[in-house]
């Protein structure tokens, strides 16, 4: 009798002891916590190279992929192709700077990409309740609803935009007169300023002036409305947007090499590449009003001004890896609800922006592009389950243009390789 109470205590303290780390005597893991359970902590810019993608049955994609680089004249390519949540391939190409060759766990802007990982911190928000896509933005009752700004506000129609708006591009902003987040320096000039203007700058700039059309009635690309989307974050999380994106959306999903682009060489990462701009591409006013002249993917633009509208820098494989945990596939937990996977992939019309994605139509797949000086990158997302991403660090005269030959480059590889990829999963140590 004795000895069954002494093991009933026993037990009853090393079960408290358990619960206190996070575990369980007696209950059984969900395969979704069995999946997170499996996934060894591998940074996959520190573990993956070139090498484990060098087998000669995929000899022809390097033979394509460099002939595409010399006709658009690209420095150094990064691609990874993923198949139902499983990292099939990661190789990089040509140089990652001048004396370094590609490689897979290299980090590269990947300017409006960032729009997508935005999105995803949205719908993170709105999982736990602390928002609703359909929330107003401005005004004495909206999340943005400081002081300053209500009283910045001149056209009632601001009153009425709303999460989702901002998020599908139908905000009723204009880059008519100029975009106000790649206009730093005429913005600085018309207002005698000797500084960069501050996000709360901008804001306050962009409520005094009306909107081009009713909110939610038509769409235009905004990038402002996606630094909207950011300060929202930064004000209903309490944390800076970088890090409540690391800790809440990046991290989760296994991402550990995302971070928020410099403006100049000097101020990259360790891991960065470097960026180039076609041979012909005249220098640049330095974005911060100083008269001198730069290389445009150098001081051309604030780019880390942008924020969550085009501000980070990711590698290809871990850009594959974040698009694992927001498909709605078993094989990777995702991060975000079913809901908010469903309403992020859902296809309205072909007129109406998707929640972060560019597009998702059912019969092409998902799309998300980014480019700007130095950089062009494309997420591809096929309805079989295969998703190709490909990110360079060079832009061509083409601009925004290039995704549609990316595109065509993906389609063209995939009628070639995509039954003779080993069937392995990079994402995990072996």
């Amino acid at each position: 009798m004795k000895i069954s109470k002494g093991i009933k205590l026993l037990t009853a303290a090393l079960s408290t002891v358990l619960l206190f780390l996070g575990v369980s005597l007696f209950s059984k893991k969900s395969s979704a916590e069995e999946a997170v359970a499996a996934r060894l902590p591998v940074n996959l810019n520190e573990t993956l190279t070139n090498e484990m993608s060098d087998t000669s049955i995929l000899a022809g994609i390097d033979a394509k992929v460099k002939e595409y680089m010399t006709y658009w004249g690209l420095k150094g390519v990064s691609l990874s192709v993923m198949r139902n949540d499983s990292l099939l391939y990661a190789k990089g190409f040509g140089i990652a700077d001048t004396d370094r060759p590609m490689e897979p766990g290299n980090i590269l802007r990947v300017a409006s990409v960032s729009k997508l990982v935005t999105a995803v911190g949205i719908m993170v928000l709105q999982d736990r309740g602390q928002l609703s896509i359909r929330d107003t933005v401005f005004g004495p009752g909206g999340i943005l609803n400081d002081s300053l700004y209500v009283a910045a506000i001149r056209d009632p129609l601001y009153r009425t935009i709303t999460v989702e708006d901002l998020l599908r591009h139908r905000g009723g902003f204009s880059r008519r007169g100029g975009d106000p987040m790649f206009s730093t320096r005429w913005i600085m000039m018309q207002n005698g300023w000797t500084t960069v203007p501050t996000h709360e700058q901008l804001m306050e700039l962009q409520l005094k002036r009306p909107l081009r059309f009713a909110p939610g009635t038509a769409q235009e690309y905004s990038n402002f409305g996606y630094l909207a989307l950011s300060m929202i974050i930064e004000k209903v999380s309490g944390m800076s947007y970088e890090d409540f994106i690391q800790q809440n959306v990046l991290h989760p999903a296994g991402c550990l090499g995302f971070r928020i682009a410099g403006n100049y060489y000097k101020d990259k990462y360790p891991e960065e590449v470097r960026y180039y701009v076609q041979h012909d591409d005249e220098p640049a006013d330095e974005f911060n009003n100083s008269g001198r002249k730069v290389t445009r993917c150098y001081g051309g633009n604030d780019v880390t001004g942008l924020s969550g509208a085009g501000a980070w820098v990711a590698s290809a494989p871990e850009l594959a890896l974040l698009v694992a945990s927001i498909d709605g596939r078993p094989e990777v937990p995702d991060i975000i609800s079913p809901e908010s996977v469903a309403a992020m992939t859902e296809y309205v019309d072909e007129n109406t922006y998707a929640l972060g994605w560019n597009d998702t139509k059912p019969d092409a797949g998902w799309t998300r592009t980014g480019t700007f000086a130095g950089t062009s990158a494309l997420v591809k997302y096929f309805p079989d389950g295969e998703c190709w991403v490909f990110i360079t660090n060079t832009s061509t005269y083409k601009g925004p243009g290039l995704a549609r030959f990316t595109n065509n480059l993906f389609e063209t590889l995939r009628a070639s390789y995509s039954d003779k990829f080993p069937a392995r999963n990079l994402f995990y140590a072996d």
